[in-house]
């Protein structure tokens, strides 16, 4: 299975470019939206060509979420922590966008490898502040405090309409996701993907991962779940995170992993039936060179019926070459 990357490549790229050409001083001013209708837009001026904003649009969340001013809760105190120092958040956010950043690339390090690490980072400001509540309660799992949301169903948006839910409690914290597809051949795909990918987790490599569970029904940790919440054609998916899931560096792992779970599965259904389809083409054009094949040589055929020729014979030779 292959794991898929959290940070946006065009931004990036675009990034990189800008600081490479940084002492050519060419202005940019670069809008685009990519999947989960994100819209971001990069700008820069002649002016200032080490200073570059970068703006962020998210859709309109539902409204079981918890989305002051337009962004998730926490996600501003998240964005300073994760770039103090070369960022700043800029208040009130440019008109259409819920977040302004000011980049300074003469603050950058000069480490190569550091300042690539931080561009990844910037990169993937869209996990940074989508995933700032999940962050939040899985950092008193880790230090095991108390978390403000205890044994309250959290629901938290990974896609437009599209929720997932979290049940703190002291010792874990259970993770939902509500499994739907529009597609009625990717729903026959996830239910068996998602069936697999339970009993993969049952290996004995994985005895350390979160334990993990799948249902065609919801669970009773959704009892008291909005009803437009809970349609899942392809089933309901639960993890269990305990503090040893989220202790140090694993922290932001698990965040990352979760936050793209929906995405992931998506992911492998649509490489599954592409697999298919291809091992179907290829069948098809074997059955079809068979047959050419198994065809007669029609220029062949033509040519031994020109060659032959026919002799009239009489009663007395037909009579000799009968008893012949």
């Amino acid at each position: 299975m292959i794991l898929l990357q959290s940070h946006s490549r065009f931004l990036l790229q675009t990034l990189l470019n800008r600081l490479r050409d940084i002492e050519k001083g060419v202005e940019l001013d670069y809008h685009w939206v990519e999947f989960d209708d994100i819209r971001y837009h990069v700008q820069v001026s002649m002016k200032n060509p080490h200073l570059v904003l970068l703006s962020l649009s998210l859709p309109t969340p539902p409204p079981e979420t918890d989305f002051p001013g337009g962004l998730p809760s926490g996600a501003v105190e998240a964005v300073k922590v994760a770039y103090a120092g070369v960022v700043q958040i800029l208040d009130p956010p440019r008109d259409g966008f819920n977040l302004t950043l000011k980049l300074n690339f003469s603050k950058f390090p000069p480490n190569e490898e550091r300042r690539q690490s931080l561009l990844v980072k910037i990169a993937s400001v869209q996990e940074i502040v989508l995933g700032a509540p999940l962050q939040a309660l899985l950092k008193h799992l880790a230090s095991k405090t108390i978390s403000s949301d205890m044994d309250r169903l959290v629901a938290l948006v990974h896609q437009p309409n599209e929720l997932f839910f979290f049940i703190p409690q002291v010792d874990k914290v259970i993770v939902v996701f509500p499994m739907r597809f529009k597609d009625s051949i990717d729903t026959v795909l996830a239910a068996s993907f998602l069936q697999e990918f339970i009993q993969a987790r049952r290996t004995a490599g994985l005895n350390n991962a979160p334990p993990c569970l799948w249902s065609s029904s919801p669970p009773l940790e959704l009892n008291k779940a909005p009803a437009e919440a809970l349609p899942a054609n392809a089933g309901f998916v639960s993890f269990v995170i305990f503090p040893l899931h989220v202790e140090g560096r694993k922290l932001d792992c698990t965040v990352s992993s979760l936050s793209i779970f929906h995405a992931y599965v998506s992911y492998h259904v649509k490489c599954s039936e592409r697999f298919m389809h291809t091992r179907m083409w290829r069948h098809v054009e074997s059955l079809i060179q068979a047959w050419d094949r198994a065809k007669p040589d029609v220029e062949e055929s033509k040519d031994l019926a020109s060659n032959r020729s026919f002799k009239r014979l009489s009663l007395k030779e037909a009579h000799a070459n009968y008893h012949s």
